[in-house]
């Protein structure tokens, strides 16, 4: 009989992050202080798999995606993607990993440049991280990214407050793929969107995990979302997780008065294609 196979390493892994956020003092004789968004959170993300994290507005959510990202610094504990610790390295180190991780955030209005055309916003990550690529194999491939997102070929030519608020995420995850990343944090990504439209985007973004192999994190407070994407769920109360486990056992036997709450305001969303 043959050894047996080491377990896989999870793609991203995140160890007792503590994160907090400086807060100026309030008087000439008052010292400076800090707010812990996040205290002592562990989890995993494995490869193809959508991880949800769910809590309320200010529970820490989305200071973890951030953290993750590398857009703010944390304080203690670490995060490891694919076997290498990256809370630690620099910004020229860390370079290499924003080719394979991205994200996408919830207004995305907010996050796309209107002075650029739609092409050129899809793009941009090539220019940084794919130079080699000349002006026709990089037009080829942003016409490809945005079929496959459902948008029109003349979208390259277009602006973005020529779109609706669903076609702009849509724009937002082709920029978002360009890189071909292997794990996305999904920030409140369909908070913004009418049901009808997050339902759209939602079924979207599991097509493109199945025909891709992406990991998510997928950062949201409503649950009825979380649900229907998700194999794992962590949740989230004032900077810990308090619950972490399958999506099947948390909705049907959740563990904390907190998470049985979140899960009695679910409203119900029969549009999303079930997994």
């Amino acid at each position: 009989m043959g050894e047996p196979l080491a377990e896989e390493v999870p793609l991203l892994q995140a160890r007792d992050l503590r994160i907090s956020y400086p807060i100026r003092s309030d008087g000439l004789f008052s010292r400076p202080g800090s707010f812990r968004a996040v205290s002592d959170a562990s989890f995993v993300v494995r490869r193809g798999e959508t991880v949800g994290l769910v809590g309320e507005s200010g529970s820490g959510k989305s200071t973890i995606g951030k953290a993750i990202l590398k857009l703010i610094p944390i304080e203690s504990g670490e995060i490891e993607y694919d076997g290498t610790v990256i809370s630690s390295l620099g910004e020229r180190d860390f370079l290499p990993f924003r080719k394979r991780i991205q994200t996408i955030f919830q207004d995305p209005y907010a996050s796309l440049n209107p002075r650029l055309t739609v092409g050129s916003i899809v793009a941009e990550p090539l220019i940084v991280h794919e130079p080699s690529l000349n002006r026709s194999e990089r037009d080829e491939r942003v016409a490809s990214l945005l079929e496959k997102v459902g948008l029109p070929m003349d979208a390259m030519r277009r602006y973005p407050h020529q779109f609706s608020g669903g076609q702009r995420q849509r724009i937002c995850i082709a920029r978002a793929l360009s890189s071909r990343p292997e794990f996305i944090v999904c920030d409140e990504c369909v908070s913004a969107l009418d049901v009808s439209v997050q339902a759209q985007i939602v079924n979207l973004l599991q097509d493109l995990q199945e025909e891709f192999g992406i990991a998510y994190l997928f950062i949201a407070h409503d649950l009825a979302v979380v649900e229907h994407i998700s194999q794992q769920v962590l949740v989230m109360q004032e900077g810990r997780i308090v619950e972490q486990g399958s999506a099947e056992s948390l909705y049907q036997s959740p563990q904390t008065e907190y998470a049985r709450k979140l899960l009695a305001a679910v409203p119900d969303m029969p549009s999303i294609r079930a997994n």
